[in-house]
């Protein structure tokens, strides 16, 4: 939903499997990391308004995943090119410092992404009461309010 923001394809990263399956990745063993794909025109989004909203959208102080999600599938991480790396660790220590605690998110090198079956695309807006509820049932929106205040995007 941010502007200039070209497309957001869900997938997985970070392992050794090839082509992972979801069943593979949140069972164990594949190495992989559920992780979004994002395609943006820098014409009209910076990379660092990316990731601003990437530290605001999330929990970086928990090393076992996100909400009511736990496990290494699940774990929180930003997969940086070279080109990106120093922006992504700066913002990541930009944002540290307003919440003045450490994060266990990582900035790691870009690894091949295996897009998620099509199932898994754009689960939010095709599965949208299913999505409510794990917003509500897990408190996302609460919990993020609890990190990052007013700033926080649920």
């Amino acid at each position: 939903s941010i502007p200039g923001v070209v497309s957001a394809v869900s997938g997985f990263t970070g392992g050794k499997t090839q082509n992972p399956t979801y069943p593979q990745v949140i069972g164990g063993g594949t190495g992989h990391m559920e992780a979004v794909q994002v395609t943006y025109d820098p014409q009209r989004v910076t990379y660092e308004d990316l990731l601003n909203a990437y530290w605001h959208s999330i929990d970086p102080t928990d090393p076992n995943g996100q909400f009511c999600d736990q496990g290494p599938s699940y774990r929180s991480a930003v997969f940086a090119t070279a080109a990106q790396r120093a922006d992504a660790v700066a913002s990541r220590d930009a944002a540290m410092r307003v919440l003045r605690k450490s994060f266990t998110t990582p900035v790691v090198g870009a690894q091949r992404f295996w897009p998620a079956g099509e199932e898994h695309q754009n689960y939010a807006k095709r599965h949208a009461a299913s999505y409510q509820a794990y917003r509500i049932g897990c408190r996302r929106p609460e919990r993020l309010r609890a990190i990052w205040g007013d700033a926080a995007v649920s």
